[in-house]
């Protein structure tokens, strides 16, 4: 219940909205106390002869079962003004007034009689009925339309506040959560939890209010009849809290499976080819049907307790306005608009109790959910500027990894990795798969943080800069080209300002231009979702434009050209060579060629350094590397020489 408060005061700004909802909430509860009130009114035509007539005990006119002339004709001198003369309505009325027989609608109906003659003066009285029902009118769309409001800005806000937590935590939170599982909380769960705020007003500030007015106004109407409420009260609250507690159970089981369910979708469709190249329908589909009827299932339990609590709970009250109905009318002697009346406010008593089931399974719903956006918005970000980072200006003089290790969960990665990359250096990374390459690539731009040992540039660790300056110093060439849903242009500018002139000259460097230029609208050609209107190669391409408009001193391409022909790769070896000297590049590939002309050439094999040095100076110096680079030598010019012969 907490986290929905949380969640309710997230933003300052909803204050007021919670204010206006609740003034709103109250004018519907006691517009339809007016409302029912106005219905006796209409049916108390004037004084009640058996209570006018009856016995007084304790100062109080009782109602009397019968009459007789005697007993009439005794009181008769003393209620009419001149003795044996007419009574009117206003006489016999300030007579129950001063002998205490006037009840609540009685004074209500007196009190508009002596004001506005309703009793002569239909027109008055429509009036009265016309300004109850806009009355309640006003408050009812009120009420809806300020709770939706709510549900719908703190929904946005949730929304909001997600997706910026999840942008600052680290990478190892990604691998802890699928992104089904993060998707699923942001799209469903936050609306989830707005809909759960607003059950949350009503059981516990509307009906609350609801119940206690009316509770008062049935107390004065007749204390004595008030007490059967007691008695069904805890009839009705004893299933309400039984399936509470089921619904809640039952709504953490179905956001978990709702997870899994979404995994399996996402999955197949991101792997939609590799399905069918091996024709594996029937096995996506199977898991599918699992998800899908295991989900089915908690939705018919959740269905069967949450559709219960209604006729449960209607049988219990209809039984209990019989009950109220006889007492009243054989026990306590009420008239029958007073009895309507309060059979009218009992509806109002009973109404929240019963709906209360209902917002109450909504409410642990909104529990459940808010507890699983919270486990991730409760998450501490790692990594994060220490209280003196400063801004990373410009780069002088080197990178330094300095007796760095790195572990995943319980494997290290990195062990004890110590070099060195001067400004203006090309240095390729190279060795076998595992060897940990790409973790270099991913600690340099701080993606994560190393256990031992640190990484510095210029002399100054990386945790003493900001992450927003450090990252901004350095272009980064992933080995999966990330490309949104957008123009290439804007693929290229990646949401900065640059010019025309430094697109087209980033996507010339990178060999792009040539493809772009074929393209219907050159550069304002639409994307489909991931690039995939695009080959590999002309994806990797746009990804090398994109870090190469940057014009960040420093570049790291991962893999860079490994979607890449012949051709193609022949032309950015080409660009790296450009940019030697005016830019420090460190390249991680499995194809030399790309690295001929490297500078320095540091051979890793399971996390740690075996050679550095030239590429002449690794052939002599490590076996190893003299293999690879012999394979690799090997593969290209068989490749060379079949592609000559076709």
């Amino acid at each position: 219940m907490k986290l929905l408060l949380k969640a309710a005061l997230l933003n300052r700004k909803h204050y007021a909205l919670l204010f206006v909802t609740v003034i709103a909430m109250f004018m519907l509860t006691i517009g339809a106390q007016m409302e029912v009130l106005a219905i006796g009114v209409i049916t108390k035509t004037g004084p009640d002869f058996f209570t006018l007539f009856g016995k007084e005990q304790e100062g109080k006119l009782q109602m009397a079962h019968s009459l007789t002339l005697d007993q009439v004709e005794s009181k008769w001198d003393a209620i009419a003004p001149v003795p044996g003369g007419a009574i009117d309505i206003d006489e016999a009325n300030a007579y129950m007034s001063a002998h205490g027989g006037t009840t609540i609608v009685q004074k209500v109906a007196t009190f508009l009689d002596t004001h506005l003659e309703i009793h002569t003066n239909l027109v008055r009285l429509a009036f009265i009925l016309i300004f109850v029902a806009v009355f309640k009118a006003i408050a009812l769309f009120l009420h809806r339309y300020f709770t939706q409001l709510i549900s719908i800005r703190v929904s946005r806000d949730l929304r909001q506040q997600y997706f910026e937590h999840i942008q600052s935590l680290p990478m190892s939170f990604y691998h802890d959560y699928d992104i089904g599982s993060l998707s699923s909380r942001v799209s469903g769960d936050a609306g989830v939890v707005a809909a759960a705020i607003n059950s949350l007003l009503l059981n516990y500030i509307q009906a609350p209010f609801a119940i206690v007015s009316t509770l008062l106004a049935c107390f004065y109407i007749s204390w004595k009849l008030s007490l059967v409420i007691f008695v069904g009260f805890p009839v009705i609250v004893i299933p309400i809290v039984y399936i509470a507690k089921k619904i809640k159970a039952i709504s953490k089981q179905m956001q978990r499976n709702n997870e899994g369910f979404a995994a399996v979708l996402l999955d197949f469709l991101g792997g939609v080819m590799t399905v069918k190249v091996f024709a594996m329908e029937a096995f996506s589909l199977k898991k599918y049907r699992e998800q899908n009827n295991l989900m089915a299932k908690l939705q018919e339990r959740s269905a069967r307790f949450g559709t219960a609590a209604r006729p449960i709970l209607h049988s219990v009250s209809s039984l209990f306005f019989a009950l109220t109905i006889l007492s009243g009318l054989y026990f306590f002697r009420l008239g029958p608009a007073e009895l309507l009346v309060f059979c009218g406010l009992l509806y109002i008593f009973y109404e929240p109790v019963k709906k209360f089931a209902e917002e109450n399974n909504n409410i642990f719903r909104g529990v459940a959910a808010a507890e699983r956006m919270y486990e991730v918005l409760d998450i501490k970000p790692s990594i994060a500027d220490a209280p003196d980072a400063v801004n990373l200006e410009e780069f002088k003089n080197q990178i330094e990894f300095r007796d760095v290790s790195f572990r995943y969960r319980d494997e290290w990665i990195l062990k004890n990795l110590s070099f060195t990359v001067k400004k203006g250096e090309t240095v390729a990374l190279v060795g076998p798969t595992g060897a940990g390459k790409s973790t270099i690539a991913k600690l340099l731009p701080r993606l994560y943080d190393t256990q031992q040992g640190e990484i510095l540039i210029d002399g100054r660790s990386l945790k003493n800069y900001t992450q927003k300056s450090l990252r901004e110093s350095i272009s980064f060439v992933p080995q999966k080209p990330f490309l949104f849903f957008d123009t290439i242009r804007e693929n290229i500018t990646f949401g900065r300002p640059f010019t025309d002139q430094e697109v087209k000259a980033a996507a010339k460097s990178a060999h792009a231009e040539e493809f772009i230029v074929r393209l219907p609208n050159t550069f304002d050609f639409k994307l489909e979702e991931s690039g995939k209107n695009l080959s590999g190669g002309q994806q990797q391409r746009l990804a090398i434009a994109r870090a190469l408009v940057k014009n960040a001193p420093i570049l790291v391409m991962d893999e860079a050209t490994s979607s890449l022909d012949a051709v193609s790769e022949g032309k950015i070896k080409d660009a790296i060579c450009e940019l030697h000297g005016k830019l420090t590049q460190v390249i991680i590939a499995h194809r030399f060629s790309t690295i001929e002309h490297a500078d320095k050439i540091i051979y890793l094999e399971n996390g740690t350094k075996v050679a550095e040095g030239s590429k002449e100076e690794l052939l002599q110096s490590c076996p190893n590397f003299r293999r690879m680079y012999e394979m690799m030598h090997a593969t290209a010019e068989n490749q060379s020489a079949l592609a000559v012969e076709v």
